[in-house]
């Protein structure tokens, strides 16, 4: 078994200085590398020419150039070689391409790309890994197995995801969808199975939340009706948390544990249901989670529509069928893809302007500048947290500083290839309750990927998730672990006695050590926003992304909220540097009617309870105390 340690570098995007647009520049030793551009142009300090809405490129130019040029009959006095002088100064400049530089290489840096590049900039993708958009030969199993770490969801609700695959890339991945059919999922504690999830959209259509309800009034094994029913406790928050800002800000203090005892959630329900499903989502138990981020997170994948929590899964590896073929369409559009650079400062623009004027990376040679009109940071908080700190610029803008006091969760992947078959009751399953603050999913990748399908034993994948108390563990105990406890909890009681005997004949355990943000109380207004307010053209992209009022509805730590908000801080770059946006971000699917009419009702009575009270939020959900 092989381990690899992770999460401890500053990026892992991607990008590039084409040949056909820029030239690299020996520099003496000791000083970085520099990628410029062909046609420079810039202005050094405040807002470069262009900036902002502009005329079309052919207006505005013709006066400055009738005042510099000479009469018509000093020119026909004029030598031949004076004539050609005058009139190649007469020409103007060509306009140089406005550059965007992204930092980082998933879902926020491709979407970032994607939208500066529809736009008409000029865009460098840097990314740590060597091959940003496939696979890390680094992560292999003690085999030589190639492995790509965790495994992530596509949820009915992933609209813009979904448009990506259906249009965007329909070409790029060869007609086929790389995904599986919606599948079940089941939900599992030491005591054995809690709830099953169904395919809600192969169910008859109720409104919401009434459907999620009925549809699963059978398919919870355990949980009285009663311990279900208190659930009912968290209806006015979740009409309510982001009413306003000021709203949104009361909840975001409170942590989600506090809120569901306040709320008058049941033990029973907290244990079987809230907690396991918050652990999986936003990789934290609740006694650590803003409630704001607990409401939006479950409402956004569980409650807002009856089918927003199906869910499918890529049929292989997401670099190999996805990523990869993304990037090369990234390349289609002019994209120029660096992998193997690892950005460690954000530089000024010259003459003392308070804007962003290029990134340094540690590439194969050595450091190397790329100069940019725009930056967008893209590689995960921690990434964020370590240029800012490495970058006097960034430092400087207390929004960015206060990315420092965000918190980070470590993650465990481990990819286990048994000596037997053991097919699972679900390809998916969530399994909580075994090490304190842990949740985990368990897929059975001989159902779902079809690389596995001909293997002659059963090949599993464990993500655990605020995995502080596992990492620790030397990998041959650690898969050990994994076996003897997560497994059986995974499987019915009369099962359990076929997973006793199974032994794995490979194994691979990647550890990353705060790798994903911890929406953690009071953590919004650390949190980054798309546009920086003390860099006007340094942006943010990711799942990382502050939440509330205003903000894209995909929540959480999901590939749909990276994706979007990618789009968002790509837009956003492209319209401050005077570009017309033309990727559309889709908005997630309208609340219903009736949900609608409700959260209208909730924000008048806060209004009307602050006005009331002379000030404060006024969150219903916050006043009474109920005790477990």
């Amino acid at each position: 078994m092989r381990s690899v340690q992770g999460g401890r570098g500053l990026t892992r995007g991607a990008g590039s200085c084409g040949a056909a647009t820029g030239r690299w520049r020996s520099a003496p030793a000791g000083r970085p590398h520099t990628c410029r551009a062909a046609a420079s142009g810039g202005e050094a300090g405040g807002l470069p020419r262009g900036w902002g809405p502009r005329a079309p490129d052919n207006e505005g130019s013709a006066p400055a150039a009738a005042a510099e040029a000479p009469s018509a009959a000093a020119t026909a006095t004029q030598p031949r070689p004076q004539q050609q002088r005058n009139q190649k100064r007469q020409q103007p400049e060509p306009r140089r391409r406005r550059r965007v530089v992204v930092v980082g290489g998933g879902w926020g840096g491709f979407g970032a790309a994607l939208a500066a590049a529809k736009a008409g900039a000029e865009v460098t993708l840097l990314d740590a890994s060597d091959s940003p958009g496939g696979l890390s030969s680094a992560f292999v199993s003690q085999g030589g197995r190639v492995v790509e770490p965790g495994i992530k969801g596509f949820w009915r609700c992933y609209s813009n995801i979904d448009a990506l695959l259906t249009k965007e890339l329909r070409g790029a991945l060869g007609g086929g969808s790389p995904l599986t059919g919606y599948t079940r999922s089941g939900f599992w504690t030491p005591e054995g199975l809690e709830v099953e999830a169904p395919v809600f959209g192969d169910l008859p259509r109720l409104p919401a939340p009434l459907g999620t309800f009925f549809h699963t009034a059978a398919l919870f094994r355990r949980l009285p009706l009663a311990d279900r029913l208190t659930a009912l406790g968290l209806v006015g928050p979740l009409l309510e948390h982001d009413a306003d800002e000021a709203t949104y800000a009361e909840y975001d203090s409170t942590s989600a544990l506090t809120l569901f005892r306040r709320a008058g959630v049941s033990r029973r329900l907290y244990k079987a249901f809230l907690e396991p499903m918050l652990l999986v989502t936003l990789f934290a138990p609740p006694e650590q989670l803003s409630s704001a981020a607990a409401l939006g997170t479950l409402y956004y994948f569980a409650l807002a529509h009856q089918d927003d929590w199906d869910v499918r899964w890529c049929r292989g590896p997401v670099g190999d069928l996805i990523m990869r073929p993304f990037a090369r369409h990234l390349e289609g559009l002019g994209v120029k893809i660096l992998g193997g650079r690892r950005a460690q400062q954000v530089l000024p623009a010259p003459g003392g302007s308070p804007l962003a004027g290029a990134v340094v990376a540690a590439g194969p040679g050595g450091a190397e500048t790329f100069e940019a009109d725009a930056v967008v940071l893209a590689a995960g908080v921690g990434a964020a947290q370590a240029l800012v700190s490495s970058s006097p610029l960034l430092a400087a803008a207390p929004d960015l500083r206060a990315l420092s006091e965000v918190r980070r969760a470590d993650v465990l992947a481990a990819r286990v290839w048994l000596d037997r078959k053991l097919p699972l009751q679900f390809p998916s399953n969530v399994v909580s309750g075994l090490d304190e603050g842990s949740g985990a999913t368990l897929f059975d990748l001989s159902a779902l990927q079809d690389q596995y399908a001909g293997e002659p034993g059963s090949v599993l994948e464990f993500d655990v998730y605020h995995a502080e108390q596992l990492l620790p563990l030397d990998d041959e105990s650690l898969v050990k672990r994994l076996l003897t406890d997560y497994l059986p909890a995974a499987l019915p009681p009369s099962r359990r006695a076929d997973a006793a005997g199974a032994r794995a004949s490979d194994a691979s355990v990647l550890r990353f050590r705060g790798a994903t943000t911890v929406f953690s109380p009071g953590s919004a207004r650390a949190l980054p926003r798309t546009a920086s307010d003390g860099v006007p053209n340094v942006f943010f992209a990711g799942d990382c992304v502050a939440q509330g009022p205003g903000t894209h509805g995909a929540k959480g730590l999901s590939q749909e909220k990276a994706y979007a908000t990618g789009l968002q801080a790509g837009n956003a770059a492209a319209r401050l540097l005077g570009l017309a946006p033309a990727a559309r971000v889709l908005p997630v699917q309208p609340d219903e009617p009736h949900v609608a009419a409700a959260k209208e009702a909730a924000r008048a009575r806060v209004v009307l309870s602050r006005a009331l009270r002379g000030g404060g939020a006024g969150g219903a959900a916050l006043a009474a105390v109920a005790r477990w």
